[in-house]
């Protein structure tokens, strides 16, 4: 398995390399292209961690989980239920989440997976699904819950999550990861509050990259977060938010006490 993560150095320029320990090699090129050790390397506590990857869009699941479902008592659904988030509302690890200045409500957070992109795929089976995706990454796929339904003849799924900052990604990408086996954990001021198997997903990974790229075409670096299980909660200012998946890391984020 190998992790791939984007940086800032403190000299401001930005690069891309491979987590090992404490230190993260640098590559020249393209994450999703040609690309090859640089020959430098940086200490992991001298740079600050970007978002690893740069999507054109966010693919953002809903309903995804059996579980769920269930709480929910809704059906599993026979297609996936999808919204998209815009590029403008990526954030890395450690980046604050800021409340919109035009909104006062609830603010949720939602651990997820992330699947990355990795070629230009459209219409592809799921037998071919897993050459086009290049790992995996933790997502916390934020809502302003309250307008959701604010206008009762149209639920504004992308209106409440898009804001910026409202789509926290990291803190690596991890290539030959068995997601299967795995768990979301999420922890709101170190209080575990989701921890759900990968495995009681709706549409798997695969499953989901050939759905989708008969819908539209995928591009290298896209994103689609896999929608979350029970456990959604809110998050008030100066709150820590936590998402831990076994083999990508940990993405922490704080909710910002006032906008700047």
């Amino acid at each position: 398995m190998t992790l791939w993560v984007r940086f800032k150095a403190a000299d401001a320029r930005i690069g891309f390399g491979v987590l090992e320990g404490d230190q993260i090699l640098e590559y020249d090129g393209d994450m999703f292209g040609e690309h090859t050790p640089s020959g430098k390397s940086h200490s992991h506590a001298a740079v600050r961690l970007l978002s690893p990857c740069t999507p054109s869009k966010i693919i953002a699941l809903w309903n995804n989980f059996h579980a769920l479902a269930l709480k929910l008592e809704k059906p599993a659904p026979k297609y996936p239920l999808f919204l998209i988030k815009p590029a403008s509302c990526l954030g890395g690890p450690h980046d604050a989440i800021e409340r919109p200045v035009s909104y006062q409500g609830k603010i949720v957070y939602e651990g997820e997976l992330g699947v990355v992109i990795g070629k230009t795929c459209a219409n592809v089976s799921v037998e071919a699904a897993p050459k086009y995706i290049f790992g995996y990454t933790c997502v916390n796929d934020i809502t302003a819950v309250e307008l959701l339904y604010e206008d009762p003849n149209f639920p504004q799924w992308c209106r409440a999550k898009s804001y910026d900052t409202f789509g926290c990604v990291g803190p690596s990408i991890a290539t030959g990861l068995d997601w299967w086996t795995l768990r979301v954990v999420t922890k709101l001021d170190a209080v575990e509050r989701q921890n759900f198997p990968l495995s009681d997903m709706i549409f798997s990974p695969y499953e989901l990259v050939s759905l989708l790229s008969h819908d539209m075409s995928l591009l290298p670096g896209d994103l689609i977060s896999c929608g979350t299980s029970i456990g959604v909660g809110s998050m008030k200012g100066g709150a820590s938010v936590e998402i831990q998946i076994d083999g990508i890391g940990n993405l922490k984020n704080s909710m910002a006490t006032a906008r700047h």
